[in-house]
């Protein structure tokens, strides 16, 4: 099967950098995880297990997610959020380049490959992973999510099912993210020296909170942009 690469390059003030590349199956867009050896404790699946977590340890011994996200968290355990990097993402169609907190840069790559793994609770995220879009807005990642969520819906309706078109299914989806990420945070509070992974999550769930308080809201901030372009339309001669 074809792979997919997506590369992070982080340059510091110093001029040192370092690339993390990660490498998902463009088919079935799981990550193709690397060998740790030896695989931390701390990944350990009943180590600060979420709550709403439907896996086995004896079927799943390690988190899917915080294996995934092991090299990232033992690179940055020793950084501040606030350090400056710049930043430079490479994707099949296109770079990326921004000089950004580490908070922000570590948001972006740890919101590409968490959807990539193997966790049930992310599994609805993985188009949008695959077409990944680097340092977005939190209007941009409503408008993504909303998006290929009710594209997936008519999918279902062209095959027969029920849509959601009420977006019921995908507010309990991000509900579930909330938990995840208070989960992971509790992971990787066991072995942070600093702060920039923990600040890099806790904007995560942040994103989650808003996507989930948008959709409660009925997308009003995004509906407002199409009556206007409709209140225009209906004004042309």
């Amino acid at each position: 099967m074809g792979s997919i690469l997506i590369e992070y390059k982080f340059t510091f003030p110093d001029e040192t950098n370092h690339h993390f590349v990660i490498d998902f199956d463009e088919f079935d867009l799981r990550y193709k995880t690397k060998n740790i050896h030896p695989i931390p404790e701390w990944t350990r699946l009943e180590n600060q297990q979420c709550s709403h977590c439907p896996l086995k340890k004896e079927e799943t011994p390690y988190c899917p997610v915080a294996l995934n996200i092991e090299s990232l968290v033992e690179f940055f355990k020793d950084k501040i959020s606030y350090e400056k990097a710049s930043i430079t993402v490479t994707t099949v169609e296109r770079i990326y380049s921004k000089t950004v907190n580490l908070e922000e840069g570590i948001f972006s790559i740890f919101g590409l490959i968490m959807p990539l793994s193997d966790c049930p609770h992310t599994n609805f995220l993985k188009p949008m992973a695959r077409f990944h879009l680097p340092f977005a807005s939190s209007q941009e990642t409503i408008v993504r999510s909303v998006s290929l969520y009710l594209l997936k819906q008519y999918f279902i309706k062209k095959h027969g099912g029920v849509p959601d078109l009420e977006l019921k299914k995908l507010h309990q989806n991000y509900e579930n993210i909330k938990k995840l990420n208070l989960g992971i945070i509790n992971r990787i509070r066991t072995i942070a020296k600093k702060d920039a992974e923990l600040n890099a999550l806790i904007v995560l769930d942040a994103f989650a909170q808003l996507l989930t308080f948008s959709i409660s809201e009925d997308l009003q901030a995004i509906e407002i942009m199409f009556n206007a372009i409709d209140k225009n339309q209906s004004n042309t001669p």
